[in-house]
């Protein structure tokens, strides 16, 4: 195929413009675009105890999702919630590069603010669950739903005053 000229494999379009074999990323014997939006709370969405964490889970999380080879396109950390645009290799599960995520920041979160140096036995500050979608041809809008998460949180916010 010739430089330039897009197949009919690469369709998926990266903010409104169509994507070409250089736009995806590459392992050993693998070509691949693999993006998924990721959401999880925490235990009991403890607002207390995660309002005051969250300015340090940010580059936390974009860390450890890079040792796994990932990368959080985009991410906002909520009080009671977490939204992640995640793009991570096809030899990983999903369900293994999220359980990566959830125990190692459990772990920080352990270490910097509860002071425990070892012996992380029964440290939970994640809930168990999680949801993820897979992301395709509508990346921007999972990328300005994401965006957009906060003023929507503090506008039903400001509703609920009134009930």
């Amino acid at each position: 195929m010739r430089e330039g000229v897009t197949s009919p494999l690469c369709r998926p379009r990266h903010n409104g413009k169509e994507a070409t074999m250089k736009d995806y990323q590459r392992l050993q014997h693998t070509l691949w675009e693999c993006k998924y939006h990721l959401g999880f709370i925490p235990k009991s969405r403890r607002k207390a105890l995660f309002t005051a964490l969250r300015k340090d889970l940010g580059p936390v999380c974009r860390e450890l999702a890079r040792r796994k080879g990932c990368r959080v396109g985009e991410g906002h950390l909520r009080s009671d919630h977490v939204h992640m645009l995640v793009s991570s290799p096809p030899k990983y599960a999903v369900a293994a590069s999220v359980g990566y995520l959830k125990g190692k920041s459990t772990i920080h979160i352990a270490r910097t603010y509860r002071g425990k140096e070892r012996n992380f036995t029964g440290e939970h500050c994640w809930a168990r669950g999680y949801v993820v979608t897979t992301v395709g041809a509508d990346e921007h809008l999972v990328r300005e739903y994401i965006r957009d998460q906060e003023a929507e949180d503090i506008r039903l916010d400001q509703l609920k005053l009134f009930k």
